[in-house]
């Protein structure tokens, strides 16, 4: 019987990984001839432009192997800051730190972004690792509030009413949410709120913010005021996924001794832009809608819809305000075609993970240790996937009927508005679900508008708790159901 049910969930994981998803032009001409030809698209682009300090702060969310690709991308991002001439000082890096010397890594000691890319991982600022990587420490970076901290480096964005902010987030996400490898998770109105008093307190001049994550889109939508000199950009809207992408079996694919995908589609989108443009020249605009193109990847049911928010018109900035620029770059003029678009294979950024378990299990000797260690850790996460999207469906039934449950919980609110009224609620049913059901863990993040719309409608917590209990009468005992890895930590 145990072998039927492992069998039946391996070739659920294969019919889910089976998932089927020119070059850009340059003009070599000196820049004084770019500025003539838009004149309209550049802000000048020369050092007065960036008066005051350039500031960036990079996070990756999450820990583990099979999500190699976010600290990747965040490597990558700091190599980008650091040739454009940052300084260490000013750059400021959350990132676990367990890919670069982990035993599944290929090349200890070395992170790629891409198939043939180089290492990213040289030089790269250790400022919050671990424990330390959480939305408490976050928060006060950018605050620049070192009293706050709780660990780390001790470095925050020390800013002045002249400077320019960057921002760079990659993880995992869900409607309303962001994840983190330790304490809880990100919720967008503590963010927002966040950036709010940053403004209030007049140290900086204009912030951009980069966001990549399932459902990135609900961070903004409704919660982020124009007038705040913030001007954001997400890997998709409010309702749909993001994209892994540079994964095993996919095209192009990681070098065959690598397990997992090595990075994340809007996030490759922007990095590999940056690195061949002037972005003296560049505006945020022109990239924006360069990596919009990429990463709906030919309007495929294997992309994604990059969205802006906030203070639209901060978009004809030129990139140089933010991310400096590369001497080597510097002749090279914008071109408004994308040679680094072609039509990609993506992997669901939820199923990233099956994809690492799989291939490991695809590619260890018939009968080995590390071909056992696989499967047990694919059926791991299969059933706890199952236990999960079963009990909210239970919890939603219990709450509202048979037949009015799967209409509440999957209703979507109009365009434009936050997606809860209550967020102490929102986190309030996160915690009570959790405690009968255990960890809702990275993948699901996805039902966080289902926690949502159980609050709009009015739904108390003594009734939650109830049907939470009922819902899950046991709990898989697995890694996956550790509440540290979920809201309530």
């Amino acid at each position: 019987m145990t072998r039927r049910v492992t069998g039946a969930l391996l070739l659920l994981v294969f019919s889910i990984l089976a998932v089927d998803a020119e070059a850009r032009s340059f003009l070599k001409l000196p820049s004084e001839v770019s500025d003539f030809l838009h004149p309209e698209e550049s802000n000048g682009g020369g050092d007065d432009d960036a008066a005051g300090t350039r500031w960036a702060v990079l996070i990756a969310g999450s820990n583990g192997y099979w999500n190699y690709r976010h600290q990747a991308d965040v490597c990558h991002a700091y190599q980008i800051l650091k040739r454009g001439g940052l300084k260490d000082e000013n750059i400021i890096v959350f990132m676990y730190d367990d890919i670069a010397f982990n035993e599944e890594n290929p090349r200890p000691g070395v992170i790629i972004n891409s198939p043939h890319g180089s290492d990213v991982y040289k030089g790269v600022p250790k400022d919050y690792t671990g424990d330390d990587v959480n939305a408490h420490n976050f928060y006060a970076v950018i605050l620049g509030n070192k009293t706050a901290l709780t660990g780390g480096s001790g470095k925050v964005v020390n800013s002045g009413p002249n400077d320019h902010i960057f921002i760079y987030y990659t993880d995992h996400g869900g409607p309303g949410v962001l994840g983190m490898p330790s304490g809880p998770y990100l919720y967008a109105n503590d963010l927002n709120d966040v950036l709010k008093k940053k403004h209030a307190s007049g140290t900086y001049k204009s912030l951009v913010f980069y966001l990549e994550a399932c459902e990135s889109g609900s961070i903004f939508e409704g919660l982020l005021p124009e007038g705040l000199n913030i001007y954001a950009t997400t890997a998709s809207n409010a309702e749909e996924s993001s994209w892994g992408t540079y994964c095993p079996g996919e095209h192009p694919s990681p070098p065959p001794e690598y397990e997992t995908c090595l990075g994340d589609l809007y996030s490759v989108a922007w990095m590999e832009d940056s690195e061949v443009h002037n972005l003296r020249t560049e505006t945020l605009k022109q990239q924006y809608q360069l990596v919009k193109q990429r990463t709906a990847n030919g309007n495929s049911a294997y992309g994604s819809h990059v969205m802006q928010y906030g203070d639209l018109e901060q978009n004809k900035d030129d990139l140089f305000i933010y991310m400096g620029s590369n001497p080597a770059n510097e002749n090279f003029t914008f071109v408004d075609t994308n040679s680094l678009f072609m039509p990609t294979k993506a992997v669901n950024q939820r199923d990233a993970d099956l994809v690492h378990f799989w291939d490991k299990y695809r590619k260890a000797p018939e009968g080995s240790p590390r071909k056992l260690e696989a499967q047990k850790q694919v059926v791991e996460a299969m059933s706890y996937r199952m236990h999960i999207d079963n009990s909210m469906k239970l919890f939603g039934k219990l709450l509202f009927g048979i037949h009015e449950g799967p209409k509440v919980l999957n209703s979507v609110r109009p365009a434009g508005q936050p997606l809860v009224d209550d967020w102490n609620c929102l986190k309030s049913s996160v915690r009570t679900f959790e405690t009968y059901c255990g960890s809702i863990s990275q993948y699901g993040m996805k039902h966080m508008r289902a926690f949502a719309n159980i609050c709009n409608a009015g739904i108390q917590r003594e009734q939650m708790s109830e049907a939470a209990k009922q819902a899950c009468a046991s709990v898989p005992s697995n890694p996956w159901s550790a509440l540290r890895k979920g809201f309530s930590a």
